[in-house]
C-alpha cells in the first residue's frame, strides 16, 4: 500500500502549494514557505485524554521523538494509557478529566510545551483552549474563538447561512420556553429533532414524531443536556426521514491553507452514535462529492480555521440535497477511515500545524492520493448490549483475541485482556478498521475480521456488527441513518443454539473441573483428555440458560439440560433433553486451560470452538456465562442452578420484576405503587456511562406492586427496580 511521504518534525522543509481552489473561485496565493528559525518544535507533549486516543497520539509523537506525559484517574490507575509513558500523573476522582486546574499545573511543571486533547472531555471547550493560549501552551486544535463559534449550534448555522452553507430548517432561537419551542415544531412540522445547542455525541438529541410526544421528548433531551454539557438550551430542526450522516475531514493552516481529505459515512449509528464509518461514502455522484468538500472548506474557512475539523452533513436520500448540521473541533473517533484512504498521519498533522508549519499536502495531491486507495471501513467495538437497546456494559476482560493486523487491518484499542471496562467512563473498547481496493473487498475483509475477533466478560457489539455487514442492503451501500431500525428483525433475531454447542459447553466444563481436581504438575502442564481418569465424574448433568434468549417477564427460563457420561479416555456420551443423542461422541486430547480450545468429533461434524470459563463457573452458584467462540459466532451458557441448591441457599426469583440492565443511578422515577402503566410508558430513567435510559413497561394494564428503589440511589446490574403485579396474560407475544 503506497504511503503518502511526511518529512519528520526535525527536517527543516519548504513546500509551495499550489493556490487552493474554495468555494467561490481562487484564493490570492499565501506564502507558505517556513523558515526553520520562525518555528518552535514541540518536543513535549500532554496528553489530556484517556484509552485508545491517549495511546494513538502517544505512538504518533513516539515515531517522531516527542516525548509524551500522560493523565489518569482513581478507576483508570491500572489503565494501558496510564502506563504507555514513564511520566504519568493521577489527577484524582473520577470526573478529574475535566479539571482545567489540574491539568494545566502538571502540563506546567513537566514543561510540556503542548496540550493534545484527544477527542470529548476539554477537545471542544473554548474556555480550556483559551487558557492554555494565555498561559502559553500550545494547544493542539483550533483557535477558541473558531471552537466557540462552531460549539454553539444556533451561532454555527448563521455563520454557515452566511458562507453559502446550506443548513436545515429549523428554530435556532433564544427563546426556550415549552410553548415557544412547541409552537416552533408545530409550524416546521413533525417529525422533529431536539437537539442540544451544546452537544455533541447524540447527547441531548431526541426525535418528537407528534405534538403528544414532544413535550416528553424535550424533557428528556434538556435533562440529558444539563447533565453532560452544563446547559440545556436545545434547537428544533426539521427531521428527515431517509437521511444519511455523510462529514468531511477538513485540515487548515495558520497560513490560510484548507484542503478536504475526503468524506465519510456515518450513517449506521444507534442511539444517535456512530457505529460503522467508511470513506468514500457509497453511491455519491462526483458532482455532490466535489460539492460537498467545497462547501466544507468554505465553512472551516468562514471561521479562520486551524487544524483537524470535521464539517457534518446531513443528506437527504429522498431529493439528493445536503444540508449543514455542526462542526466538530477536533480530531474524530472515526479519523483512522481517513487516513486509510489516504495514506496521511492526521496526528502528525496536528502537531505539524500546531507548530506553525504549512500543510503537507494541497486538495489536487490528497485528491490523486484518494483515487488509489479505495475503500475503508471502521467498526467500534463497545461493550454494550444491542438486544438491550445497546445499553453499556462494564467488567473484566476475562479473553480477548484480536484479528492478525496487517496493512490492511488495523485496530486501535485501549484495553488488553485482563483489563476492567470502567463503567465511569466510554464503553468503547476498541476500533477495527480495514482497506481493500473496493469496497465489496473492505466489507469482506471486515466481515472476515469479526469473525476472528473474540472478546469473553462483558457483552460487546461484535456479534450485533457480524449481522450488520452481513446485512444485503448494508453490502449493496443502501444505508441510512435509520439502518438498524429498519432492519430491526433481519439484525436482531437470536442465533440458533445447536446441541454440539451444548455438548461443547458440557464437555468443556467436565474437563475444566476434572483439571482443577488434578495435582498441581497436571495442571499445568498441558494436560491431554487421556490423562484424565475416566472412572472420575462418568457421570454429569449441566443445566444451561442461553444467555441471548431475552427473558419474558412473567415466564420462569427453563434450562437446557444436558447429560453426560465418560465411556472411556477421550469418550462420551452425550444426551441433550428432548433432543436428539450423540452416542460415542470422541473428544480430541488438546483441551486445556493454556490453549481454551476443544475439538470434538460428532457423527456428522468436527466442531473446534475456543471455550472461555471463567474460574467460579464450574461452581452451580455461578451467574458469570460461559463463553464458547464457534465457526465465527459466540455463545454463551449460562450454568444454572438446580432447584435445590436455590433453596438451600435461600435464592429467590421473581419473573414479575424488572432488573437494573447495568450499574446506574436512578434519575427519575416516574410511577408509583398501585399505578396501572400502559404499554411502553416511562416507569424511570436511569444514567450510566453519561447516557440516559428509560426504563418503559413491557405490557399494557399491568399494575405496579413496588418501586425497589428511589431516586438518587445507585444500584448494580440485575438489581430489581419495579415489581409488578402478577403479570397474567397482560404482555404482548
Amino acid at each position: 500500500m503506497p504511503r503518502a511521504t511526511i518529512l519528520p518534525l526535525s527536517t527543516p522543509y519548504r513546500i509551495a502549494l499550489r493556490s487552493p481552489v474554495v468555494a467561490g473561485g481562487p484564493r490570492k496565493q499565501i506564502s507558505t514557505s517556513a523558515p526553520r528559525s520562525n518555528l518552535d518544535p514541540l518536543d513535549s507533549i500532554l496528553i489530556a485524554n484517556r484509552g485508545e486516543i491517549a495511546l494513538r497520539v502517544t505512538r504518533t509523537a513516539a515515531q517522531h521523538g516527542i516525548r509524551t506525559t500522560t493523565l489518569y484517574t482513581n478507576p483508570d490507575a491500572k489503565s494501558q494509557h496510564a502506563h504507555s509513558s514513564q511520566w504519568a500523573f493521577n489527577l484524582g476522582e473520577t470526573g478529574a478529566y475535566l479539571d482545567q486546574d489540574k491539568i494545566l499545573h502538571v502540563a506546567k511543571s513537566q514543561k510540556c510545551k503542548a496540550i493534545h486533547p484527544g477527542y470529548g472531555f476539554l477537545s471542544e471547550n473554548a474556555a480550556f483552549a483559551r487558557r492554555c493560549t494565555e498561559e502559553g501552551i500550545v494547544f493542539i486544535g483550533p483557535p477558541w474563538k473558531a471552537i466557540e463559534d462552531m460549539g454553539d449550534k444556533a451561532r454555527s448555522k448563521e455563520i454557515m447561512n452566511k458562507a453559502g452553507v446550506p443548513c436545515v430548517p429549523g428554530y435556532h432561537g433564544r427563546d426556550q420556553s415549552l410553548d415557544t419551542l412547541a409552537q416552533q415544531a408545530e409550524e416546521i412540522g413533525f417529525p422533529v429533532l431536539i437537539k442540544a445547542v451544546r452537544g455533541g455525541g447524540g447527547k441531548g438529541m431526541r426525535i418528537a414524531r407528534s405534538a403528544a410526544e414532544f413535550s416528553e421528548m424535550l424533557e428528556s433531551a434538556k435533562s440529558e443536556s444539563k447533565n453532560s454539557f452544563g446547559n440545556d438550551d436545545v434547537l428544533i430542526e426539521r427531521y428527515i426521514t431517509t437521511p444519511r450522516h455523510i462529514e468531511v475531514q477538513v485540515f487548515a493552516d495558520k497560513f490560510g491553507n484548507c484542503v478536504a481529505l475526503g468524506e465519510r459515512d456515518c450513517s449506521i449509528q444507534r442511539r444517535h452514535q456512530k457505529i460503522l464509518e467508511e470513506s468514500p461514502a457509497p453511491h455519491l455522484d462526483p458532482r455532490t462529492r466535489n460539492d460537498l468538500w467545497q462547501k466544507a472548506r468554505a465553512a472551516a474557512l468562514a471561521v479562520k480555521y486551524e487544524g483537524a475539523g470535521t464539517v457534518e452533513f446531513i443528506f437527504d436520500n429522498d431529493s439528493g440535497e445536503f444540508y449543514f448540521m455542526e462542526m466538530n473541533t477536533r480530531l474524530q473517533v472515526e479519523h483512522p477511515v481517513t487516513e486509510m484512504v489516504t495514506g496521511l498521519d492526521l496526528v502528525h498533522w496536528q502537531i505539524m500545524v500546531a507548530e506553525g508549519r504549512p500543510l503537507p499536502q494541497n486538495q489536487e495531491q490528497v485528491e490523486a492520493a484518494i483515487g488509489t486507495r479505495g475503500h475503508a471501513i471502521e467498526a467500534r467495538i463497545y461493550a454494550e448490549n444491542p438486544a438491550k437497546g445497546f445499553i453499556p456494559d462494564s467488567g473484566k476482560l476475562l479473553h480477548v483475541r484480536l484479528p492478525m493486523q496487517t496493512e490492511n487491518v488495523r485496530i486501535d484499542s485501549g484495553f488488553v485482556e485482563g483489563d476492567e471496562v470502567s463503567s465511569h467512563y466510554d464503553p468503547m473498547i476498541a476500533k477495527l478498521i480495514v482497506r481493500g481496493d473496493t469496497r465489496e473487498e473492505a466489507v469482506r475483509s471486515l466481515a472476515l475480521a469479526l469473525d476472528e475477533y473474540e472478546v469473553a466478560g462483558p457483552i460487546t457489539n461484535i456479534e450485533f456488527l457480524k449481522r450488520l455487514c452481513k446485512s444485503e442492503d448494508f453490502m449493496q451501500g443502501a444505508v441510512e441513518t435509520g439502518y438498524i431500525d429498519k432492519h430491526r428483525d433481519e439484525l436482531f433475531t437470536p442465533k440458533r443454539l445447536d446441541d454440539e454447542i451444548l455438548a461443547q459447553g458440557a464437555i468443556a466444563s467436565f474437563f475444566q473441573s476434572s483439571f482443577s481436581k488434578s495435582p498441581s504438575p497436571l495442571r499445568a502442564s498441558n494436560a491431554l483428555a487421556w490423562l484424565l481418569p475416566y472412572s472420575d465424574f462418568q457421570s454429569r448433568s449441566f443445566h444451561f440458560l442461553y444467555a441471548d434468549e431475552e427473558p419474558k417477564l412473567g415466564v420462569k427460563p427453563n434450562p437446557y439440560k444436558v447429560y453426560l457420561r465418560q465411556t472411556s479416555p477421550g469418550r462420551f456420551s452425550v444426551s441433550i433433553l428432548e433432543s436428539q443423542t450423540f452416542m460415542d461422541v470422541a473428544c480430541s486430547a488438546n483441551f486445556d486451560i493454556s490453549t481454551s480450545t476443544l475439538t470434538t468429533y460428532f457423527p456428522s461434524t468436527r466442531l473446534t470452538s475456543r471455550v472461555i470459563i471463567p474460574p467460579s463457573a464450574i461452581r452451580s452458584s455461578a451467574t458469570l456465562p460461559i463463553h464458547i467462540f464457534a465457526r465465527g459466532s459466540l455463545y454463551r451458557l449460562l450454568p444454572a442452578p438446580p432447584t435445590w441448591l436455590s433453596a438451600a441457599l435461600g435464592v429467590t426469583e421473581n419473573p414479575n420484576s424488572l432488573l437494573s440492565p447495568m450499574p446506574c443511578k436512578i434519575l427519575r422515577v416516574d410511577v408509583q405503587p398501585g399505578d396501572v402503566v400502559k404499554k411502553d410508558q416511562a416507569l424511570l430513567v436511569i444514567e450510566s456511562m453519561k447516557m440516559e435510559t428509560v426504563i418503559r413497561s413491557p405490557g399494557e394494564g399491568l399494575v405496579v406492586k413496588r418501586v425497589v428503589h428511589g431516586q438518587g440511589e445507585v444500584v448494580g446490574s440485575g438489581v430489581e427496580l419495579v415489581e409488578f403485579e402478577d403479570v397474567g396474560e397482560k404482555l404482548d407475544s
